[in-house]
Formats: structure tokens, C-alpha cells, sequence
């Protein structure tokens, strides 16, 4: 059995592999630019903007949910979404830092 050996990363070095692993997939890319464009959104709003089922869109939204990048608050039956900017902005920082470190130029 493999182990990750994640103690061996700091902070920083995993939270860019689960930002970046949380946005791996256009789906969560465009989730992200529709909740955007909209500021907050139902998850059924979401779903008729995809060409993906609901329980698809709902498995992407749990993604972003489970990294921070949006926050879903229960409207009754509903889920209302939102982007979470704190952890937008934590994101472009540390993406940023990353780019300009690697990239000299």
C-alpha cells in the first residue's frame, strides 16, 4: 500500500496541490466563472447552465466546497452557492508566489 508522505510538504506546497487538484476539471473551472458572473446561485441554476446531471454538478460543487473555493448555505430544500473571495484571493496569492518563483522571466 502506497503512502502519500504529505508530512514531508509544508503548508503552502498543499494547499497548492489541493487548489490545483480542486481545479483540475473545466467543469469546476466554469462552476466557478457562473457563480461568479451570478455572485450566488442555486445548484439547480448551475445545472441548467451544464451539459452535466445534477448529481454531477453537486459531485464538482462538493469539491470546491471541500477546499474552500465556494460556500453552500441551506436555503430550505436548496443549496445556495457562493464563492468564497477569502480563499480566492488565499488562492491567486499562493498560485502567484508559485508562478513567479518558477518562472524568472
Amino acid at each position: 500500500m502506497a503512502i502519500s508522505k504529505v508530512e514531508l510538504f509544508n503548508e503552502n506546497e498543499i494547499l497548492l496541490a489541493d487548489l490545483a487538484k480542486a481545479l483540475s476539471h473545466p467543469a469546476r473551472i466554469k462552476i466557478l466563472q457562473i457563480l461568479t458572473d451570478m455572485n450566488v446561485c442555486m445548484c439547480g441554476d448551475i445545472v441548467e447552465l451544464l451539459p452535466l446531471s445534477q448529481s454531477t454538478v453537486s459531485q464538482h460543487l462538493k469539491e470546491l466546497k471541500r477546499v474552500g473555493l465556494v460556500q453552500g448555505e441551506i436555503e430550505g430544500q436548496k443549496v445556495c452557492y457562493c464563492v468564497n473571495n477569502k480563499m480566492i484571493e488565499k488562492a491567486k496569492e499562493a498560485f502567484a508566489k508559485l508562478l513567479s518563483h518558477v518562472c524568472k522571466c
